[in-house]
C-alpha cells in the first residue's frame, strides 16, 4: 500500500517544497491543520502527510465522496455539493471532528460530464481558520486528472497562504 498521492494526477513537484513550508509554520506557530476532500480523494491529506513532523501538526482529513456522507457526516445543507455553501460546511465540520485550527476543504467537479448542473473544472475551496471562512471558487480546463492537480496545487497554495497570515499575526510585537 503507498501513502503516495495518486500517480496519474500530473501534480507540480514544487509542492512537495510548499507542503514542507506549511510543516515549518504549522510547527514554529504551533497551528494544527485538517483537510476535508471530495473531489481531490485524499489526495491533498497525502501530500501534507508526507511532509516533515507531520504527525505533531497534520490532524488528519476526511474524504467524502459520496453525497450522503457529505450531508450526515459533514453537515452539508440540502442541495448542491459542489457549492460555497458545501464547501464551508465542510471545512467547518471537519475543523470541528477533528480539532484543528485551520482546516482546507475541496469539492468540485473534474468531469468529463457536468455534475449538478456545473461545468467540468468547477472547484469550490472553504478554508476554516479557528472559526473564521473564506470560500473561492475556481475553474480549471483540462482532463479530470489535470483538474485534480489544479486543485491540489490550489489548495496547497490556499494553506500555506494561510499559514503565513497566522504566523504574521503572531509576531513578536503583533499579539
Amino acid at each position: 500500500m503507498s501513502t503516495s498521492p495518486e500517480q496519474r494526477i500530473p501534480a507540480d513537484p514544487q509542492l512537495s517544497h510548499v507542503c514542507d513550508t506549511i510543516a515549518e509554520l504549522a510547527v514554529t506557530y504551533d497551528i494544527s491543520i485538517g483537510t476535508a476532500e471530495s473531489l481531490t480523494a485524499g489526495n491533498l491529506a497525502a501530500m501534507l502527510g508526507k511532509a516533515p513532523s507531520s504527525g505533531q501538526w497534520f490532524r488528519g482529513g476526511i474524504v467524502a465522496d459520496h453525497e450522503d456522507v457529505k450531508h450526515t457526516l459533514l453537515t452539508v445543507p440540502d442541495g448542491p455539493v459542489v457549492s460555497e455553501r458545501a464547501a464551508a460546511a465542510m471545512a467547518v465540520s471537519t475543523a470541528s471532528l477533528i480539532g484543528a485550527d485551520l482546516t482546507i476543504a475541496v469539492t468540485g467537479e473534474a468531469g468529463p460530464h457536468c455534475q449538478e448542473d456545473q461545468p467540468p473544472g468547477t472547484v469550490w475551496a472553504a478554508v476554516c481558520d479557528r472559526g473564521e471562512v473564506s470560500t473561492e471558487r475556481k475553474h480549471f480546463d483540462g482532463e479530470p486528472e489535470q483538474v485534480l492537480a489544479q486543485t491540489l496545487s490550489f489548495a496547497i497554495d490556499s494553506l500555506v497562504r494561510h499559514a503565513r497570515e497566522r504566523a504574521r499575526d503572531r509576531a513578536p510585537g503583533r499579539e
